[in-house]
């Protein structure tokens, strides 16, 4: 669909709740630029108004456009949100609460998008390392931002990467110098709270690596309540992730959303990779009403590996949309990819990958696979694996199974004295302990465990 042909579609299937919203963005971000009039580097202000701009012509997607056309997200454009969120009364105790607290390594903690360094931990790193947050950083050393600008991720046809860009502000920066190892992952915590009304945040993660570097990167999204017997609150992270890895760097990259039951989450996550460099990530998705990831991995130079992995688990009437793009330029390169659904009750899932290949890419050997468990009759899934090969010499296989748990299996279970619940878990864990069983960092996979015992679905 064209850029004309998308713009029209949004004025023609726009309604004035749809409308109404966009203004509402447009006040919030006239207030953000006066507010921060005359603060960062020069190329800031700039940056922002194109991105805004880009944003109020792109409009929000419908299900008229293609890449969204499995994905409503009425809920969040029709739903007023406000900017500014106080978290005074975020204590220490709930933060260590919230998923993954226990972690014991270098921290960054935002609250509602904010650094909060009172929660925070930048100790046991090693000498050149830049832990910091970007308000910081654009504050005091803008110039480390700039050799990436022009690099940063595309918003031309992403109204919500874009959107992100105009009210770029805060998040986190981390900068590896070449040659070094950092042993203990870097944890990236963004946590929200909505205690007055519903909330955004637009938190923005830059990771660079230099060359021969390697890291461990831990990024969690979690909803942090003030007691424990408030309700879920209502809120949006719209977030966007960069990642840049020089030659024959190495890092591991674990996502934990762990989002509030009514809350919504959109994320953007760019990765940009050098010769012979290795990229594993995986995504796990818990939380969240409506949860939509963006993964596009651009492959620039050979001999690189490139693992994406994700588990989603959805229930009640939660939507789970997962879209990843691996774009192999270059010769001798191989890209793996594995994500699992597991969806109950009403639950929607939608998984969309793409890979490119490109004719200069020959020797490339790229697999994907997507399975899906579905454990109520009234739970829905649409896949759509994508292959474009403009290369002869490669080895692409890709594959989409969709399927309920076994009865043989049930049955035999039964029969050994196990309950149908638990026989059902006991499965259901099995299908996504393949995904659980590559996390290398123990505590994360622990964490993983924990949550999904408590998570998988009982029969109805």
């Amino acid at each position: 669909m064209s850029e004309t042909d998308s713009i029209m579609n949004n004025i023609l299937n726009s309604d004035p709740k749809r409308t109404v919203h966009i203004e509402s963005f447009r006040e919030q971000f006239d207030s953000f630029l006066q507010d921060s009039l005359g603060s960062g580097p020069a190329w800031l202000l700039p940056m922002r108004k194109e991105a805004f701009a880009r944003f109020e012509r792109l409009g929000f997607p419908t299900r008229n456009d293609e890449e969204w056309r499995f994905t409503d997200i009425r809920p969040i454009t029709e739903q007023p949100f406000t900017r500014h969120a106080p978290h005074n009364a975020v204590t220490t105790e709930r933060v260590a609460q919230a998923p993954l607290g226990g972690v014991d390594c270098p921290t960054l903690v935002f609250i509602n998008g904010r650094y909060a360094p009172e929660f925070s931990n930048r100790s046991h790193l090693p000498a050149g390392v830049l832990v910091d947050s970007l308000a910081n950083v654009l504050r005091t050393r803008p110039e480390l931002l700039q050799p990436n600008r022009e690099r940063q991720s595309d918003y031309a046809n992403a109204p919500f990467a874009a959107l992100n860009t105009a009210f770029l502000e805060d998040g986190a920066v981390v900068i590896v110098p070449p040659h070094t190892v950092i042993e203990e992952p870097i944890h990236l915590r963004f946590l929200s709270s909505a205690l007055v009304q519903p909330s955004v945040s637009h938190p923005r993660t830059l990771v660079v690596l230099g060359e021969g570097s390697q890291a461990t990167i831990l990024e969690s999204y979690a909803g942090i309540k003030v007691d424990a017997d408030s309700a879920d609150e209502v809120y949006f992270t719209n977030a966007v992730t960069e990642f840049f890895l020089g030659q024959s760097a190495f890092l591991d990259h674990y996502k934990l959303n762990r989002e509030s039951a009514r809350a919504y989450h959109i994320a953007t996550t760019q990765i940009e990779l050098a010769r012979d460099t290795n990229f594993t990530s995986h995504s796990i998705t818990l939380g969240g009403s409506i949860v939509r990831n963006d993964i596009n991995a651009g492959l620039r130079d050979s001999g690189i590996e490139c693992t994406l992995n994700g588990l989603y688990i959805g229930r009640d009437r939660q939507l789970i949309d997962n879209h990843t793009s691996i774009d192999h330029a270059m010769p001798h390169c191989n890209s793996h990819e594995i994500y699992k659904g597991i969806l109950n009750d009403r639950a929607k899932g939608v998984f969309n990958g793409k890979i490119f290949v490109r004719q200069d890419a020959q020797k490339t050997d790229a697999k994907q696979t997507n399975q899906t468990l579905l454990l109520s009759a009234d739970a829905q899934i649409n896949t759509k694996p994508q292959l474009e090969i403009f290369a002869d010499d490669v080895k692409c296989t890709h594959g989409a199974t969709i399927g309920q748990l076994s009865a043989e299996a049930l049955f035999y279970l039964r029969t050994r004295g196990i309950g149908l619940d638990e026989a059902r878990n006991l499965l259901t864990y099995a299908f996504a302990n393949d995904i659980v069983s590559r996390i290398k960092v123990a505590p994360v996979r622990e964490e993983l465990e924990r949550a999904l015992l408590t998570q998988l679905p009982t029969s109805k």
